[in-house]
């Protein structure tokens, strides 16, 4: 599925076992936002080697057949397609101005153009990337480990750090921010607590993903489902 339509290659539809959960939502999100959802799927890494290491030859191949179709004409329009417009609406809703801070398929696009192509960061940011390059909705990924709890949206809260541990960064009252029981976990369609990223070593996470109004479900399960099926596969 390409971030404009489905992709004459893609992966297919997922099965009905793979469908995501839907993660909690704070009760005054759920009238001012109530387009914005949280879907997350539980991952058992079987690829060898660790998430942070070389990416097998498969996972590299796609990301060269990326490269070769993500073009300048395509980075220069990216923003007037369904999704990647969707997310910039949201943006501006809560307060960010996408043409300072992009949203992750633009950011992604920047990137192609100034290193001439999708280069190979470790086998997980390869996967994730490979996901929000075919459907433009990204997908971020933490230790499930390190969890507390189910994961949801809510508003940070005064003199909240992002994390648990001690020396995490402050963060500003009111900011969403995907959280479990205890902490904020990430800023929304932001930085990840340290503490709560997965090593090399880890093999049990939580992918999660934001749907916003004009995004099609249909496109936040393929991109959940295609890391799945990138890092189960043994």
């Amino acid at each position: 599925m390409s971030a404009s339509g489905p992709s004459a290659s893609g992966s297919g539809t997922p099965p009905a076992h793979a469908e995501p959960v839907v993660g909690w939502r704070a009760r005054e999100l759920e009238e001012e936002l109530p387009a914005l959802r949280l879907l997350l799927a539980d991952v058992d890494v079987e690829r060898r080697g660790t998430l942070t290491g070389g990416s097998p030859p498969d996972v590299k191949a796609r990301l060269r057949e990326l490269s070769s179709r993500f073009r300048g004409a395509r980075a220069v329009g990216l923003r007037r397609e369904p999704v990647p417009a969707a997310y910039r609406v949201f943006y501006r809703h809560i307060g960010l101005d996408p043409d300072v801070v992009r949203t992750p398929i633009e950011e992604a696009a920047l990137e192609r153009m100034l290193r001439g192509g999708f280069l190979s960061a470790g086998l997980l940011d390869d996967v994730l990337l490979i996901a929000l390059l075919d459907t433009a909705v990204p997908v971020w990924a933490v230790d499930r480990e390190s969890l507390d709890g189910p994961l949801g949206i809510r508003p940070s809260r005064d003199g909240e750090r992002l994390g648990r541990h001690s020396q995490a960064p402050p963060l500003p009252s009111g900011r969403l921010v995907v959280s479990d029981a205890s902490a904020a976990l990430a800023v929304l369609f932001g930085e990840l607590a340290p503490a709560h990223r997965p090593g090399g070593r880890s093999r049990r996470l939580t992918l999660f993903s934001i749907q916003v109004a004009g995004v099609p479900t249909l496109y936040v399960e393929e991109s959940l489902w295609s890391c799945r099926l990138a890092l189960e596969q043994p």
